[in-house]
């Protein structure tokens, strides 16, 4: 049978003629391959053996199952052959020097370990692997490994039950909890991660090796420790790495040893979540507030690295000054505004608006706007200061008394109604208050609205602006005389008047005597005797009265019909008494006359004398 082997790329095939001496002459190389690394003797030659005996004892070491060691000479497209000094080539399938890319990695010249795995067949072909040779070999170096307490390179290739299957050349196990210092929530985030690990223990008969990262990071982080102990102190500026994050503040790992960056020592300005500003794994320089040797507990500090910014703040930002800043957050009477990193003032909603009743801050400003402001306060010992809104712009309230001096009659839309008057709008942002007193001069008004409604346009005197506390005072009546300005020229006391009942009251009776002027009669009612003396007035009668009293500044008229009747008795009475007068002065005469005749001889009964009244006489007079 004729072997043939590929010796070229062009695929140039060898006969079986002369395989003997090939045979022979690749084992004499590799015979000199293996003796040159040995020690010579001083004649150039291996102590002891001669080199035919070299040749002998080569021959019998190539047996199936032997490891040993050979050179790639040629890469076909199936097989790669390696001399290892054997009377031919070993084959090795191709797919063993295949990467995971599908790359071919031996090249020609390169020496390997491999197995025969079995010797010439009929064919004359040497089957050997590279595969097999590196797992015999890495589990000595595993055994060598694991002697001297050392450490193995492997990529975890996937999750199995208990942990994870790292490739070190053979498949071996790394539980869970030996992944790493703190307990793992994603596994699956290690896969296809190449670490260090350390062997804790394998068992060759039964392939079972069991890895930790734990150990190696354990040892690291006390030579950390250590290094990080000799640098712990008060005051030290130390780099770390964020481990963990929290509501309070931050983990850091300074090296073996962890301390707290408290959220209140992160920024002298305002932080709202430690996650605003930094996540896990980043880099951050800290200072060591206090290091307590007994605990173990180490207190960071981050805004420590700069100055407090409220040392310099009255001379950077005095009373007057106008600031920009951002709206960072807002209250109910408020909003803060960060003017630099660790200082913030306060504008009051009492401050952001010359005209408008700012209910909310919300009304005029949001979070995140910038916003320009004035400095009306600042207390550095208790870090507050005081910014104001509306002085930024002109205050209307220095110019409305120009525009609109006392006196003025303006016209405007009422805004608003309220139980004790209506608001004007006068100029942008200012309303006039039209006070309930001041709507009529004579008209009794409950409510406002029951005169005027909200939009509509009404005219209005000025009555006084109040600069200080920002009040306008309008009123309508007073675009109309006041009536009562007449009323004492008009009614003067005795005056008698005639006028409408309008209420009857337990203290009197009220009488109309023009629109919007009334008079009052309290006990000024004549009495009759046993009965009520107001029960004889209703309401709509229209009765008569005597003016007793006016008062111009009060705006009250006392009416009395007892002493209108009084008056009109004492007139009666005087006419009688002046007719009465008269008739006696007649009935003298008449008498004298009666005498008179008497004298003459007449007779007095045959004559009577009547006054011109047509009263009889004086009984008849009085009882008439």
């Amino acid at each position: 049978m004729v072997k043939q082997t590929e010796r070229t790329n062009h695929g140039e095939v060898a006969g079986h003629r002369g395989e003997d001496e090939d045979g022979r002459g690749r084992q004499e190389r590799a015979v000199r391959r293996q003796e040159e690394s040995k020690p010579r003797g001083p004649k150039g030659q291996v102590e002891g053996k001669n080199f035919s005996e070299l040749y002998e004892e080569s021959l019998r070491s190539v047996q199936e199952g032997g490891l040993v060691r050979g050179q790639i000479v040629q890469v076909g497209k199936e097989f790669v052959l390696v001399d290892i000094g054997y009377k031919s080539e070993g084959q090795i399938p191709i797919s063993e020097f295949t990467d995971a890319h599908g790359m071919v990695t031996a090249e020609v010249g390169e020496e390997v370990d491999v197995i025969l795995e079995r010797r010439e067949d009929d064919e004359g072909i040497i089957i050997l692997s590279k595969e097999k040779a590196a797992k015999i070999r890495i589990w000595d170096d595993i055994r060598d490994i694991y002697e001297k307490g050392g450490t193995i390179k492997g990529r975890i290739v996937a999750r199995v039950k208990g942990g994870m299957s790292v490739d070190i050349g053979l498949q071996a196990f790394l539980p869970g909890s030996q992944i790493s210092l703190k307990p793992i929530k994603d596994f699956d985030s290690y896969i296809g991660s190449t670490y260090e690990f350390k062997i804790l223990k394998y068992n060759k008969r039964r392939s079972n090796i069991v890895l930790s990262r734990r150990a190696i990071l354990e040892t690291e982080r006390a030579a950390l420790r250590e290094k990080t102990l000799q640098e712990m102190r008060n005051g030290a500026v130390m780099k770390g790495n964020v481990k963990n994050i929290t509501e309070y503040g931050l983990f850091i790992d300074l090296g073996g040893i962890d301390g707290l960056l408290h959220i209140t020592d992160m920024s002298w300005g305002r932080v709202g979540h430690p996650s605003e500003l930094y996540k896990v794994g980043d880099p951050v320089t800290v200072k060591v507030l206090n290091y307590d040797q007994e605990t173990g507990r180490v207190s960071l500090g981050l805004k420590q690295l700069k100055p407090d910014p409220w040392t310099d703040a009255e001379r950077k930002y005095p009373v007057g000054s106008k600031i920009k800043g951002r709206v960072v957050s807002l209250a109910d009477y408020g909003a803060f505004v960060e003017v630099e990193e660790g200082i913030e003032g306060l504008i009051h909603v009492s401050e952001m608006s010359w005209t408008r009743k700012i209910r909310h801050p919300s009304q005029i400003v949001k979070v995140g706007d910038r916003v320009e402001a004035m400095v009306l306060n600042i207390d550095s010992g208790n870090k507050r200061i005081s910014l104001g809104l509306k002085q930024t712009q002109p205050n209307p309230w220095d110019v409305i008394g120009e525009r609109y001096p006392v006196g003025t009659t303006i016209e405007g839309r009422i805004k608003n109604i309220t139980d004790f008057g209506v608001f004007v709008g006068i100029d942008e942002g200012i309303d006039g208050l039209v006070h309930i007193s001041d709507i009529s001069w004579t008209k009794r008004i409950k409510h406002p609205s029951d005169v005027y409604k909200k939009g509509q346009e009404v005219q209005a005197v000025v009555l006084n602006i109040d600069r200080v506390n920002e009040r306008f005072s309008l009123g309508i009546k007073q675009l109309t005389q006041d009536p009562w300005d007449e009323v004492p020229q008009k009614y003067k006391p005795g005056t008698r008047v005639t006028g409408t009942v309008t209420n009857v009251t337990d203290f009197g009776v009220f009488v109309e005597l023009e629109e919007g002027i009334e008079g009052l009669h309290v006990s000024e009612v004549s009495k009759e005797k046993g009965a009520n003396p107001l029960t004889r007035f209703n309401t709509e009668d229209v009765i008569q009265a005597k003016v007793i009293h006016v008062s111009r500044s009060e705006k009250k008229i006392g009416l009395s019909i007892k002493r209108l009747e009084e008056s009109e008795e004492r007139e009666i009475y005087r006419s009688y008494t002046e007719g009465r007068n008269g008739a006696t002065s007649n009935l003298g005469e008449i008498l004298k006359k009666e005498m008179q005749g008497l004298d003459s001889g007449g007779s007095p009964g045959d004559k009577r004398s009547r006054d011109p009244d047509g009263f009889r006489d004086d009984e008849d007079a009085r009882k008439h």
